[in-house]
């Protein structure tokens, strides 16, 4: 039987903690690349591109965040009140692919205030989302499915 105050998680609707365990998790690997030696910046950076890009394109349930997050962290926290459409952060790990593949090559060209603004700019948004709730990436794609719907 399906409690209507914790709607079960469906393949078309996310427990909306997720996303923000998520940009938690992305935000402590982003200051990370600002801290750490070029060399190894560089290389993190391309494995965050990648986690991105997995989120972009399987979306983030699928994504090895998302794995930790419902089999460690969401057992030991009560169940969701609140679900949300995948679409909206999936657009977002989009978002954050191309800051990340910017910075990965502002890196790996040698373009260091390149790769350190790029890396900078997704910080901001991922500690929005993990500190706030507020999703920079959701909203572009709210707005933009907005802008394409009039």
């Amino acid at each position: 039987m399906t409690s209507t105050t914790h709607p079960p998680v469906t393949a078309d609707r996310i427990d909306a903690r997720g996303p923000q365990f998520s940009a938690a998790v992305t935000a402590l690997v982003l200051i990370a690349v600002l801290l750490l030696p070029m060399t190894a910046a560089t290389v993190l950076i391309g494995v965050q591109a990648v986690l991105f890009a997995l989120g972009a394109g399987l979306g983030v349930q699928h994504t090895p965040t998302a794995w930790l997050f419902r089999h460690v962290v969401r057992p030991r926290i009560s169940a969701p009140t609140e679900l949300e459409d995948p679409q909206p952060p999936r657009f977002a790990q989009a978002v954050g692919l191309v800051f990340a593949a910017v910075a990965f090559v502002g890196f790996a060209t040698g373009v260091t205030a390149l790769g350190l603004v790029a890396t900078g700019f997704a910080l901001v948004a991922a500690l929005l989302n993990a500190l706030f709730r507020f999703c920079l990436g959701c909203e572009l794609y709210l707005l933009l499915k907005r802008a394409t719907a009039a």
